[in-house]
Order: C-alpha cells, then structure tokens, then sequence
C-alpha cells in the first residue's frame, strides 16, 4: 500500500513538473486586442531597439535594427539593417507569405530552411533555425519568437535561443512603427 502511494505521489510530482514546464500556446493570445495583422504593422518604415542576453541574464550585445518593409498581397519583404553597440553591421531580409488563418512562412538568407509561425489576437508566434556565426564557427540555433502588439505603433519581441533544447540566451526587442 505504501508503495502504491509512493509511486502515484511520484507520479503526480513528475505530472506536475512537466505542466509546469509547458509554456504559452498561441491560442492563449485569441482574444487579446488590438488585433495583430503582420501586413499591416509590418508595411513602412519601423525602428527597433533590441539587447541580447546570455544564460545568465547579462546584457551581451546592445542593437538597433531599421526595418523597410513592403506587401504586394500575401508577399512581403522585410529588409533589415542592424547597427550593434560595437558598431558592427548586419543585414537580413525576411521574405513572408500569408498562408491564410493568421499562419505565415518565411525565409532569410542566414535562416535554415523555412520559419512557420502564427498569430492569434494581438499576438505572433515566429519559430525558426538561424545560422549564428561565433568566433569563426558557424551554428544552427533555434528561435522561439513572441511578438506583443501593443498599439498602432509599438510591438514588443521576447526570442529565447536554444541549441539541442538548450537554453542559449534570449532577444529583446522594441519595435516602433514610424507614422506614414
């Protein structure tokens, strides 16, 4: 008997921890307002201003990024150019498509294969594998993207980076729309 109340209390335990290990769906997100349309926000001229954290918290590397984006229908081009805090300089250009029902896809040049994302009410969901160069080596980390629209202009980003399921850092970023 005490061995059957064992195992269920070990049971539960271990139920309890994986539960509380599961994170948001974007389904939690379907009723948030405003209403997140990427064609929309993303169509203009954006500013963001964004840190990367390592594992332990520590800000690693400060950026701004300008963002020109476009729509032709249920195409877009995002074209990004990034000033770090070192004054280094990056470009990447995101090429998206609307696949209907609030699901996008999207390619990159240093992007492995094809992101897939979606969105729910003020909410995006944006998952993909980026090639990261590091001190000569290149790596394939992972990127778990959340976008928050906050209102016309201001939308918020939390990225957690991970490699083999392991957690590498993570990305916050402010995005402010410029006024047409």
């Amino acid at each position: 008997m005490q061995r059957r109340l064992l195992l269920l209390g070990a049971s539960v335990v271990g139920a309890a921890a994986l539960t509380g290990c599961a994170g948001p769906s974007i389904d939690d997100f379907a009723g948030q307002k405003p209403a997140l349309d990427l064609r929309t926000y993303f169509n203009g001229t954006l500013d963001a201003y964004g840190v990367f954290l390592d594992r332990s918290g520590k800000v690693a590397r400060r950026f701004t990024v300008v963002m020109r984006c476009t729509w032709e229908g249920e195409e877009g081009v995002l074209d990004e150019d990034f000033t770090y805090s070192d004054g280094s300089t990056e470009k990447r250009v995101w090429r998206l498509k609307h696949l209907g029902n609030g699901r996008y896809s999207g390619t990159a040049g240093d992007v492995v294969g094809t992101a897939t994302g979606e969105t729910r009410g003020n909410t995006f969901r944006w998952g993909y594998t980026l090639s990261l160069p590091v001190d000569g080596k290149v790596y394939e980390v992972q990127f778990d993207d959340w976008m928050y629209l906050m209102d016309d202009r201001v939308m918020l980003n939390k990225a957690v980076m991970s490699k083999f399921g392991v957690r590498l850092g993570e990305v916050m970023l402010s995005f402010v729309k410029r006024p047409a």
